[in-house]
């Protein structure tokens, strides 16, 4: 069975400052949206932590949506802080997203709906661009990462039962890879290695960004920078 660990409490081994975070003109939406209609080879870092998870048990189907606000002052990522309560990723920091349903006639409908049912964005802001690579998670889940741009003007009505906060990054800060720390938990029957994006908060302390969604962001990140 694989234990119960604290996260944040674990040493960095290192952080990635051999490649450059990515340009301004890489940034920018026009650039985003050309990159995933015609993608140039690339090769994903991380898409598959099923070692960790029960292999009894069937992979659950989901999607998430990364998405990328279009503010004034630059693209930013929405992300959500998860209620402590629930029982699947209590209190992580995720994207919008959740479990396919038979209703749902492909994974980007359900980024959309259950971003819609989780935060309140309607999906008449969103401008989906495509999808990265399929991402098996440490829990069971096979997640569709959808990636689409957000209009600004929106506003959010979050799922108090699920949603704890709603909170935004720059791309920028994400897409620096001097930023990706990589993280070791070891315990009995093996280990995991993870990669962490801890986001300074203004009051202080930091929003610690781990596990599978930090993975799928550093995806992103090879994929705008190839």
């Amino acid at each position: 069975m694989r234990p119960v660990f604290d996260p944040e409490s674990l040493p960095v081994l290192s952080v990635d400052s051999q490649r450059p975070p990515l340009g301004e003109p890489r940034l920018q939406p026009d650039f985003i949206r050309h990159r995933f209609r015609s993608p140039p080879a690339w090769a994903p870092e991380l898409t598959d932590e099923s070692k960790l998870y029960d292999r009894s048990m069937a992979l659950r189907d989901a999607a998430v949506l990364i998405p990328l606000v279009e503010r004034e002052d630059g693209l930013t990522v929405l992300l959500t802080q998860r209620n402590a309560n629930l029982t699947a990723h209590a209190g992580q920091i995720s994207f919008p997203g959740g479990r396919w349903e038979e209703t749902d006639a492909n994974r980007v409908e359900t980024a959309l709906r259950e971003t819609e049912e989780e935060v309140g964005l309607h999906r008449s802001f969103i401008e989906v661009l495509g999808a990265l690579p399929d991402y098996i998670t440490g829990t069971g889940f096979h997640v569709s990462p959808v990636v689409a741009l957000v209009r600004d003007g929106f506003v959010l009505r979050p799922d108090v039962r699920e949603v704890a906060d709603v909170f935004e990054v720059p791309l920028a800060f994400l897409m620096d890879p001097s930023r990706h720390e990589r993280r070791l938990f070891r315990w009995i029957d093996g280990e995991r290695l993870f990669y962490a994006m801890p986001f300074p908060r203004e009051d202080g302390g930091h929003r610690f960004i781990w596990g599978a969604t930090a993975g799928m962001l550093r995806n992103l990140y090879h994929l705008l920078a190839a």
